[in-house]
C-alpha cells in the first residue's frame, strides 16, 4: 500500500492531491495560474487535514516536471524537491504530455486499436508543446516543441484517426481540416495523475532530487522593451 503527494503546476490549471495505491483521498485546484506558488502550501496543508495523513507517512512525491509554464514548473519542482529532502521521501517526475493523455483515458470510451492521441499545451503564438501516443500510452511522436502550420501531422493522419486535446489543441482546430482529426476538451484530472504516479512508483521509476530539472523543450524567451 503507499500514499503519494501529487502536485501539479504545469498549466492555466493546478492541483495538488493526495492518493492511496492510485486513489484519489482528497485533491485541491487553483485555477489562477499566477497564484500557484502561493496555492501550493495552503494546499498541502489543507490536504493533510482533509485526509489525516502526515506528510512523514506518505511514500513519494510526484509532479509533473514539463513541459508546460516555466514558473509554475519551477514552482512545483522546487515544491516537490524540498518535500522529498525533508521527509526522504522519494521524487517521482510525469511528462506533463502523459499525463494530460492518460486524463483523456480517464473520461472517454475506449476508441479503435488504430486511433493516436496527441496532447496539445499552448506555447504561446503558433507554438504547442504536443507528442503522439497509443492506446497504451507508448509513444508514437516524442515531446517535442511545434510551430503549426497547415501541413503539421500529415504524415500522421494519412492512415490513423488523431484525437487532438489540450489548451493548445485550439489554435490547431482553427488550422487543421484534415477528416482523420478529431477534436475534445481534456484537462488534467487528479484521478489520471494518481493512477500514473503509483504506476511509477510500483516500477521504482523516481528520479533524483538533487539533479532533476524541469522539462521545459525550449529556452526561456523575454521579450525586450522598445
Amino acid at each position: 500500500m503507499s500514499v503519494i503527494l501529487n502536485i501539479d503546476t504545469a498549466t492555466e490549471l493546478a492541483h495538488v492531491s493526495m492518493a492511496r495505491d492510485g486513489i484519489v483521498l482528497s485533491a485541491y485546484n487553483n485555477e489562477t495560474q499566477k497564484d500557484h506558488g502561493s496555492f501550493l502550501q495552503p494546499g498541502i496543508q489543507q490536504l493533510v487535514a482533509t485526509t489525516g495523513v502526515d506528510l512523514k507517512d506518505i511514500d513519494a512525491v510526484a509532479v509533473t516536471g514539463g513541459p508546460g509554464s516555466y514558473t509554475g514548473l519551477r514552482v512545483g519542482l522546487a515544491s516537490a524537491k524540498g518535500l522529498c529532502y525533508a521527509l526522504s521521501k522519494p521524487l517521482i517526475m510525469l511528462n506533463t504530455l502523459e499525463v494530460l493523455t492518460e486524463s483523456f483515458f480517464s473520461t472517454h470510451e475506449p476508441l479503435p486499436p488504430s486511433t493516436l492521441y496527441c496532447p496539445m499545451i499552448d506555447a504561446r503564438r503558433l507554438e504547442v508543446f504536443t507528442a503522439i501516443y497509443d492506446d497504451q500510452l507508448t509513444t508514437i511522436l516524442p515531446s517535442q516543441p511545434m510551430i503549426l502550420e497547415a501541413h503539421s501531422f500529415e504524415e500522421q493522419l494519412k492512415n490513423n484517426a488523431i484525437i487532438f486535446f489540450g489548451n493548445g489543441s485550439v489554435k490547431w482546430h482553427n488550422l487543421c481540416q484534415h477528416p482523420n482529426a478529431l477534436f475534445e476538451t481534456v484537462t488534467i484530472l487528479p484521478e489520471a495523475m494518481s493512477r500514473l504516479s503509483q504506476r511509477f512508483f510500483s516500477l521504482k521509476q523516481f528520479a533524483d532530487p538533487a539533479y532533476s530539472e524541469p522539462f521545459y523543450l525550449k529556452e526561456f524567451q523575454t521579450v525586450t522593451k522598445r
